[in-house]
């Protein structure tokens, strides 16, 4: 790569005149702007340096690449002139004019509480799946599985105590949660869920007479809203006694006083309250969807993908949950979780428009991106889809929200309807409720068909020029020279590469790359691998090989392996911001190393503090010259532990 040229190449397609600020962090360019319509997009979607490009809280931000982004940030900043600044004073600059966004912020934290406890949930909806599988009449015959094989009747009985658990005592679940987001006690957090739900509450009917003031004993089973203001004011409660007890008595008395005070305020104000505020939202939105039926589920169905892209989805689970606690509170009798379904729909759709993407594109890396995208939307995962495939070509994206509608509609006809959360995608006919699932089938059927079939058949007349576009023309000699050279040097690499396996680098709990709060990562921009939520902040060589790269933030690494792997370990989101406090390193550039040798620390319990996410992300950057690059593992690992393999072209 000629770094300078790149730099004169982003500074040409942004226009220099219209940059205010720079910086960089381990991958990308971030550029602080006056007017992005004077941003030549085309241009740099084509350049063959420019992995991707996305705005994102005020900043255009061009990704390069490990290694490289920090040469074209030199050239850059001596070609315009602009003052050297970190990420975190970007952020300084891009803020100002900037309001904040409270419903954001409010959609943000809904989704800190709730994304947490959702396999819980999961497992307890899929097991009440199961058990009205196992005792509804009419799946098998007219009698229920349990009716024809009694046996099992046993089975059945203890697996529905199981599916109601989470449900019952989901303000545990949710106080737990709760209080970690709050930066309240965890476990006092769960105190107050468990004070909520104890048996030994008698009930509405009963009350205790305080001072001729009768509070009800009303247990909050199911609930969800009443926990999070419960939780809430323990937290406060509990910051400020830490500041005005003394150390000697803080220990002991500190969590005494804060979860006697928030239990009275609970049963006393709290919960009564926000009880009806609940009851009351749940039963709107159960009335909404009765009332519009087909007609609101179609509405949604169109607009579900849409609203993806503005985060206001990550604010439904805190609906859902409300909705499937009432599906489990009537035994089956009440409508069941309709956004599962809803986005269901939506999920195939936007992969349906990627497949049409691949079978019109000529771009071979637009090909396997939107192979990998599409398969990944499948599954439930739509962001690599949406961003890095339909949002670009923007029909794809309304070509698959038709479908979505339509399909939605239909499902809406049929009452289609979810007893539990899961994978949006084809999976998702585990978590619907047993005697939709063969209309849920054709709702599927339904979406992929018209989403596909839509972007296609435009495609044909519109994406021709935009994908030629995207492929450099070759018009002298000297250009058919260079591509040649290109493609040599590509399938020499490509040739070089052998089969291998990739070590987890530190110790913990891997998760897929499309989970990262990143679009860079969660959209594979820089290439496929896996996420890790460690466990213990050692970081260590997940190959024997040479460091590439070795930031002085200390938050990120490169590593070339003696088989040909390209291994970039990043270290939390947003931590180059940190300037490398509360990490230690112990590699330079240049290094050999050997698989299982330490490269560096990091205090996560510090990191976490200074509110920075720690999971730690391993990227093999030259994914596109391998055949496959998998995550292979997905229970908890060590280091050392097999993580990613990575299959060469024969």
């Amino acid at each position: 790569m000629d770094h300078r040229k790149v730099a004169e190449r982003v500074i040409k397609d942004v226009h220099q005149d219209n940059i205010i600020a720079a910086a960089h962090c381990a991958t990308r360019l971030r550029l602080v702007l006056k007017d992005d319509s004077k941003i030549d997009q085309k241009a740099l979607d084509n350049d063959p340096d420019v992995k991707g490009t996305f705005k994102t809280n005020g900043q255009y931000q061009v990704i390069i690449g490990p290694g490289d982004v920090n040469d074209v940030y030199d050239e850059l900043i001596k070609i315009t002139g602009l003052k050297e600044l970190s990420t975190d004073d970007l952020k300084k600059v891009a803020a100002k004019g900037q309001k904040k966004n409270p419903v954001m912020g409010f959609i943000k934290l809904l989704s800190d509480i709730f994304v947490p406890i959702i396999p819980a949930l999961v497992a307890g909806g899929l097991l009440m799946a199961l058990n009205n599988f196992l005792t509804s009449p009419g799946l098998f015959g007219s009698k229920s599985v349990v009716q024809m094989v009694p046996s099992i009747a046993g089975l059945s009985s203890m697996i529905q105590i199981m599916s109601a658990a989470p449900f019952i005592f989901m303000p545990i679940l949710v106080g737990m949660s709760a209080a970690k987001r709050f930066g309240a006690n965890q476990l006092l957090g769960t105190a107050v869920g468990m004070i909520m739900t104890t048996p030994n509450l008698g009930g509405a009917t009963k009350f205790w007479d305080l001072w001729g003031w009768h509070v009800a004993q009303i247990n909050y089973q199911y609930q969800v809203i009443p926990v999070l203001v419960a939780v809430w004011v323990l937290s406060i409660l509990e910051k400020r006694l830490h500041k005005w007890l003394p150390s000697a008595v803080d220990f002991t008395f500190t969590p005494l006083l804060s979860l006697m005070i928030t239990g009275f305020l609970t049963y006393t104000i709290i919960g009564p309250v926000f009880k009806g505020v609940s009851d009351a939202i749940t039963n709107a939105i159960v009335w909404l969807y009765n009332t519009t039926g087909a007609f609101g589920m179609g509405v949604f169905g169109l607009t579900y993908s849409a609203i993806v892209t503005t985060g206001l989805h990550q604010s439904f689970p805190a609906v859902e949950t409300q909705l499937l606690a009432k599906f489990a509170q009537t035994h089956g009798a009440s409508s069941g979780d309709f956004i599962f379904v809803t986005a269901c729909m939506a999920n195939v759709a936007q992969g349906a428009a990627t497949f049409a993407v691949y079978f019109l594109t000529k771009n071979k890396k637009m090909k396997g991106l939107s192979s990998s995208a599409g398969v990944s939307a499948l599954l439930g995962i739509t962001e690599p889809a949406l961003f890095g495939v339909n949002l670009k070509y923007k029909f794809p994206f309304f070509c698959a929200l038709i479908g979505s509608g339509v399909a939605a509609t239909f499902a809406g006809l049929m009452h289609v309807t979810a007893a539990a959360l899961g994978s949006a995608g084809f999976l998702g006919f585990l978590s619907i409720y047993p005697k939709t699932i063969p209309m849920w089938v054709v709702s599927v059927a339904i979406s992929f068909v018209i989403a596909f079939i839509l972007t296609y058949v435009y495609g044909k007349g519109h994406l021709k020029e935009e994908v030629a576009s995207q492929d450099v023309p070759v018009n002298d000699a000297t250009s058919i020279a260079e591509d040649n050279q290109k493609a040599e040097k590509v399938s020499k690499e490509q040739l070089s590469l052998k089969d291998e396996v990739i070590a987890a680098a530190v110790d913990g709990q891997p998760e897929s790359l499309t989970k990262v709060n990143d679009k860079v990562f969660s959209a594979k921009l820089m290439g496929d691998g896996a996420a890790i939520v460690p466990s213990d902040g050692t970081i260590y060589a997940p190959v024997t090989g040479t460091v590439t790269i070795a930031y002085e933030t200390k938050h990120a690494y490169g590593i070339k392996s003696d088989k040909g792997a390209e291994v970039l370990i990043h270290i939390g989101l947003d931590t180059v911001n940190l300037k490398g406090q509360h990490f230690e390193s112990f590699v330079k550039q240049g290094q050999r190393i050997n698989k299982g040798d330490k490269l560096g620390t990091v205090d996560l319990e510090a990191v976490k503090k200074a509110g920075y996410d720690t999971t730690v992300m391993e990227i093999i950057t030259n994914t596109a010259n391998y055949a496959n690059v998998q995550r292979i593992s997905d229970a908890g690992v060590k280091h050392g532990d097999k993580l990613i393999a990575v299959t060469a072209h024969n």
